[in-house]
């Protein structure tokens, strides 16, 4: 049985920032029901809820070196619904008190450089010897330059191979070229264009493309985007180099969660059988959100993180001329204070069309999801995307930019073939984007049309059954 230690800096249910935590929860999941013995390992924050804290055993507390400190590592232990799962203790690095404890302060690269080392640290003192340790982003980049650097010669570590997985570019944990010695016991001769110099600093993102065996990215539209100046965020040189290396596996979202036939948050579940009980969830959302409840009315959904990644710029510059139609539109997010102020503005002006909820809040989430008509998502960059996954598991249309794993998941409606779940647009301009929420309005006053398109977009598998067995068949390959 090929055996994995996933390591990630967040993961569901015990802490999450953003859709790395989803991934780091479902995809071990749905390997294991294929026979991969995979387990996870994450630090141990402070902000993790004290249910879970209550159900951690400890294995055992080892000194992890990080420069010329030895630095106390508690690894810890408890089972998920049939996911093992690792945790790495030191209150110093983890347990912060100000902040929700995760990511942001001045010593990040001190507190990830400690991570990396402990996870390698920790096989030494585990009932479990993987044969492949999987990293994800930049808090995981130096385990592949840190393993062939002091452990190679090692028996125990000598054969084990290293996967990269990228799920953002654009973080690339960029610091001073002093953590090399101070941190890492690493020499300067690795302060190399070719190895994990950049841009005057050190960066774990490179060490992590750099050195591991496999690279992978989720979505097969960005592993080709960022071999590209736009995209590439001043490593296409190097992703190009290893484009041999580098895959493309479009996420999944988890059925169990996301499942509008189950789904506890929704006020009345329903399936492709029955719609109509999603248009009671429409007026229900409605009347939470005291806009009129009607029927009748397209109702546009945005759940996301504001800022201009996600292409709100666009949304901002023609949101009069869309709220001048008979629309209704719904917002969901915190982030850029711009675009906070902004959508309370448009609230405040268009009372009855337009209800800006900034905060986050999953139950109103999934109420949005189930109760919309369609979902716009017109980001500038998406590597992959979970929301117009969820959007279409729950049979309400994307509007998005065929852009990364937006392009791969979503297939503009045919008019004359019928086939399609969905709607796009290729540039990045606010009138293209009105143009193509236009074409989706005209669709949506034929509801029997609309309907076969809501039914192609629910019939689609969104899980990640088919990716695991494409990871799967990678780690086969990969240890072969």
């Amino acid at each position: 049985m090929t055996k994995v230690l996933y390591v990630a800096s967040e993961a569901v249910p015990f802490i999450k920032t953003g859709g790395l935590a989803d991934v780091a929860f479902s995809l071990p999941k749905e390997l294991r029901k294929i026979g991969i013995d995979i387990r996870v390992v994450i630090p141990k924050y402070r902000a993790i809820p004290d249910e879970f804290k209550k159900e951690m055993s400890f294995i055992k507390s080892v000194e992890v070196p990080v420069g010329w400190r030895e630095k106390y590592c508690g690894i810890q232990y408890m089972e998920y619904e049939g996911v093992p799962y690792y945790f790495i203790d030191n209150e110093y690095y983890f347990n912060r008190e100000s902040g929700y404890g995760v990511y942001g302060y001045y010593d990040e690269a001190e507190r990830f450089a400690f991570f990396n080392r402990s996870v390698l640290e920790m096989i030494r003192h585990i009932d479990f010897k993987p044969d492949i340790i999987h990293c994800n982003d930049w808090q995981t980049g130096m385990i592949s330059p840190l393993l062939k650097a002091h452990y190679n010669e090692n028996l125990e570590y000598k054969n084990i191979k290293t996967i990269f997985t990228i799920h953002n570019l654009k973080y690339q944990g960029i610091f001073s070229p002093e953590i090399l010695g101070e941190l890492l016991n690493l020499g300067s001769e690795y302060n190399h264009i070719e190895k994990l110099e950049f841009n005057d600093g050190v960066s774990f993102m490179k060490g992590g493309i750099n050195y591991s065996d496999i690279i992978t990215t989720v979505s097969e539209s960005y592993a080709q985007e960022i071999q590209c100046e736009y995209y590439g965020e001043k490593l296409d040189g190097l992703l190009r180099k290893r484009s041999e290396e580098l895959y493309g596996i479009v996420n999944g979202i988890d059925y169990d969660i996301y499942n509008p036939e189950k789904d506890n948050y929704v006020y009345k579940n329903y399936s492709i059988d029955s719609l109509e009980d999603k248009t009671e969830n429409k007026l229900r959302l409605q009347e939470l959100l005291n806009l009129p409840q009607r029927e009748d009315v397209p109702l546009i959904g945005i759940v996301s993180r504001l800022d201009s990644m996600k292409g709100l710029d666009l949304v901002v510059h023609i949101l009069d001329e869309l709220l001048d139609r008979d629309v209704q539109m719904v917002v969901l997010g915190t982030g850029d204070s711009y675009f906070e102020s902004i959508f309370r503005n448009y609230a405040n002006r268009y009372p009855e069309k337009l209800s800006a909820n900034i905060l986050f809040d999953n139950s109103l989430a999934h109420k949005i999801y189930a109760g919309c008509d369609m979902f716009l998502m017109p980001s500038r960059f998406e590597p992959c995307g979970l929301s117009q996954l969820i959007a279409l598991r729950y049979g309400t249309l994307p509007i998005v930019r065929e852009t990364g794993g937006l392009n791969d998941t979503v297939r503009s409606y045919n008019g004359f073939t019928k086939e399609g779940n969905g709607f796009s647009f290729k540039n990045y301009n606010a009138h293209d984007m009105l143009f193509t929420i236009n074409r989706a309005l005209e669709y949506y006053k034929d509801r029997t049309g609309w309907y076969e398109i809501v039914q192609n977009a629910m019939n689609g598998d969104y899980s990640w059954k088919g990716s695991a067995q494409t990871y799967e068949e990678l780690y086969m390959n990969l240890i072969s």
